[in-house]
C-alpha cells in the first residue's frame, strides 16, 4: 500500500505564492516519478508539473515561468512552489506518485487565488 499525503493549499491574492508539499509512504523500494493536477469546478483533471525519478521536469504552459516542481529532502516527497499565481489557477490540486506499474492519488488540496 501506498499513501500520500498533501499540505498547503489556502486562499491567496492574485500575484501571490503559495507551496504544495507532497509525501509518498508506504510500500516503495526506490524512487518514484511524482507530478501534480489541478481540477477546477467544471473542468477536467490536467497536468500542472511533473518530475521523474531522475529529476527531469515538465510543465503546462499555462504555468511555464511561474511554478517550479522539486524534489524534497527525503525520499519520494515533491514540492510545487507556485509563484504570481492567478484566478484561474484556483482550483484543487492532487498529488499523484507513479511507482512500478500504478499511479496513486493524494487527497486533494484546495488552493484559491482572490483577484
Amino acid at each position: 500500500q501506498v499513501q500520500l499525503v498533501e499540505s498547503g493549499g489556502g486562499l491567496v491574492q492574485a500575484g501571490g505564492s503559495l507551496r504544495l508539499s507532497c509525501a509518498a509512504s508506504g510500500s516503495i523500494f526506490g524512487i518514484g516519478a511524482m507530478g501534480w493536477y489541478r481540477q477546477a469546478p467544471g473542468k477536467q483533471r490536467e497536468s500542472v508539473a511533473a518530475i521523474s525519478s531522475g529529476g527531469t521536469t515538465n510543465y503546462a504552459d499555462s504555468v511555464k515561468g511561474r511554478f517550479t516542481i522539486s524534489r524534497g529532502n527525503a525520499k519520494n516527497t515533491a514540492n510545487l512552489q507556485m509563484n504570481s499565481l492567478k484566478p484561474e489557477d484556483t482550483a484543487v490540486y492532487y498529488c499523484n506518485f507513479f511507482w512500478g506499474t500504478r499511479g496513486y492519488w493524494g487527497q486533494g488540496t484546495q488552493v484559491t487565488v482572490s483577484s
